[in-house]
């Protein structure tokens, strides 16, 4: 059997930012420390974390002294005020890409914009950009939610949860344009998103099975198994190496192994030996 490997899988830069963060937390502070949220969408990593003393809490409420660290997704500016009248040392591990995206969409509300966010609606990311592009802000989950009727003639301004696929935006853009009186588009798209969805698809090609490693609460890693399974039915999304079952690969002299941006690339590694202990 061969074995193909994503070697833009596991860890972005945000994650692994977010990571470190959280560990020098732990071996710097005095008190008790929490993040906001699972810290990342792997519950493996957020166990293993919480083993380490920093565990996860839901509001700023639950939190009496100590630290408090703002997940990758980032939140809302009225949590990061509770937490402060709280009194509560704030860390915040937000990733760089998502405070991009934030800012873009405090700027449409600020220039006037209908803001028009493409999203989840309940992801925590998405929550948090719907929170700086104010009130007016709607949030699509892809080109055919939109109603035409909300946007026709009016000065539109777009912003993207930063593991959107392109494609979505596309669809997006092209629904948009013909309506909007004017129409601004901030591509806020994680470019490590968009490679590591690129090579899976590649891989997906070559392959007769794929194995996507990571939380099936992650969106990254839900689309990046949505996206294989489109080019490779053989698709297996996965949340730990135990998971895997020989039948899956029945016949199959090519698989690819690829991992959402919150998996240890480690994973990967665990996936390919399991293969090689179990193929026939």
């Amino acid at each position: 059997m061969k074995i193909l490997i994503s070697s833009r899988g596991g860890y972005c830069y945000g994650v692994q930012r977010a990571l470190d963060i959280a560990h020098d937390a732990a071996s710097d502070s005095q008190g008790p420390i929490h993040t906001l949220g699972p810290i990342i969408h792997n519950p493996g990593v957020v166990n293993r974390l919480a083993e380490a003393g920093v565990s996860p809490v839901d509001k700023p409420s639950q939190v009496e002294s100590g630290t408090l660290i703002l997940r990758t997704h980032g939140v809302t500016p009225q949590v990061i005020a509770e937490a402060k009248e709280r009194g509560i040392r704030i860390v915040d591990a937000t990733c760089p890409y998502v405070k991009v995206a934030q800012e873009k969409a405090s700027s449409l509300q600020q220039q006037g914009y209908l803001p028009i966010i493409l999203g989840e609606h309940e992801h925590p990311e998405v929550v948090a950009l719907v929170a700086n592009a104010g009130e007016r802000a709607a949030v699509v989950e892809n080109a055919e939610e939109l109603k035409i009727g909300t946007v026709k003639g009016k000065k539109v301004g777009v912003v993207v949860q930063t593991t959107q696929a392109s494609g979505n935006l596309a669809a997006l853009a092209a629904r948009l344009a013909p309506a909007c009186r004017e129409l601004l588009i901030h591509n806020t798209m994680c470019n490590a998103t968009q490679k590591c969805q690129d090579e899976a698809l590649k891989l997906a090609r070559k392959a007769d099975a794929v194995i996507v490693i990571g939380g099936r609460n992650s969106a990254n890693t839900t689309r990046l198994a949505q996206l294989c399974a489109e080019v490779q039915p053989r698709t297996h999304h996965i949340e730990d190496v135990e998971e895997l079952q020989p039948e899956w690969f029945a016949g199959a002299g090519t698989v690819a192994i690829t991992a959402g941006a919150s998996t240890p690339p480690e994973q990967m590694d665990a996936a390919a030996r399991w293969l090689e202990d179990n193929s026939p």
